[in-house]
């Protein structure tokens, strides 16, 4: 297991400072602000840290209110809405310097036996056959707004084996192309146990690196690390349908149906790399171009 990745382990292991509350910390991102996945993450953790160990999530649905500071801890406060015979609900409100920065509504169910189909997985390389992170991303240094973003695009990701199917917003600028693009990703280290709370925290946390990207190749845009756009995410959604392993091969399928009044739409689904459909992904972010 990789330090990176243990300090991301770390990360998610939430202190528990009174019943129904619970603080984190963050960690280096490559914009100065509180990474979103981050804190989606950690309200996962700490709304599954309230819930029977029979039930998994099978939803969760947040917004981001308000900019993270990446140098205060957050307390998440959860709110334990109905504990039922098959389903238990917890909203979760994450709070800094006295304001609410993210808000998240996350649904637990118990294992159950029912009707079972899907639709067929995408086609895509062998992630084995793909370059790592490392390997591609200096190539692109000299688009990069200034010399020190590849170490700190490395470093943001290190606890993830993350790598492009399809060729990244920064390699296509100037030229706009289909809307979608293809990453496969697991944890950089095996993970002991088989803790689903665990697994289905850790793809809440990578879901939020690139689902924006299918935005910006419908653009020709290079992205955050290159200028020509600033965003942030708006809101997120997730469906966990199967279970999955985060340090198991994962196809992250994303594109994007529209953008419009500053704002763009990212819809993905992951997939096992024997083609079980594991989790649906739905999000909005704030896309604009620099003013002049």
């Amino acid at each position: 297991m990789s330090e990176a990745l243990t300090d991301l382990l770390d990360l998610l292991d939430l202190e528990q400072i009174e019943e129904n509350i619970f603080r984190g910390t963050s960690r280096t991102s490559l914009v100065p602000r509180v990474f979103g996945g981050q804190v989606a993450a950690q309200a996962l953790v700490a709304a599954g840290r309230t819930v029977p160990g029979d039930r998994t999530a099978h939803s969760l649905h947040s917004y981001f209110l308000r900019t993270g500071d990446a140098g205060a801890p957050i307390v998440y406060s959860v709110d334990r809405i109905r504990d039922g015979r098959s389903f238990t609900t917890r909203r979760v409100v994450a709070v800094q310097h006295g304001q609410p920065i993210f808000h998240l509504s996350a649904s637990f169910q118990v294992s159950e036996e029912g009707l079972d189909h899907q639709v067929a997985m995408p086609e895509a390389p062998d992630p084995e056959s793909l370059p790592t992170a490392a390997e591609a991303l200096p190539a692109y240094r000299d688009l990069f707004r200034d010399a020190g973003t590849v170490e700190r695009l490395l470093e943001s990701r290190a606890a993830v084996d993350l790598r492009y199917a399809t060729t990244p917003p920064w390699g296509t600028i100037g030229e706009p192309v289909e809307p979608r693009s293809q990453v496969w990703f697991r944890t950089a280290g095996k993970l002991e146990g088989d803790d689903p709370l665990l697994h289905t925290c850790l793809a809440t946390y990578v879901s939020d690196m690139t689902l924006l990207d299918s935005v910006l190749l419908a653009h020709g845009r290079g992205g955050w690390a290159v200028g020509d756009v600033v965003g942030a995410s708006l809101d997120h959604a997730m469906w966990f349908h199967r279970p999955f392993r985060a340090d198991e091969w994962l196809l992250y399928d994303q594109d994007s149906p529209t953008s419009h009044g500053g704002r763009g739409l990212g819809q993905a689904r992951i997939w096992t790399q024997d083609g079980r459909l594991a989790v649906t992904v739905i999000q909005e972010g704030v896309v604009r171009v620099p003013r002049a």
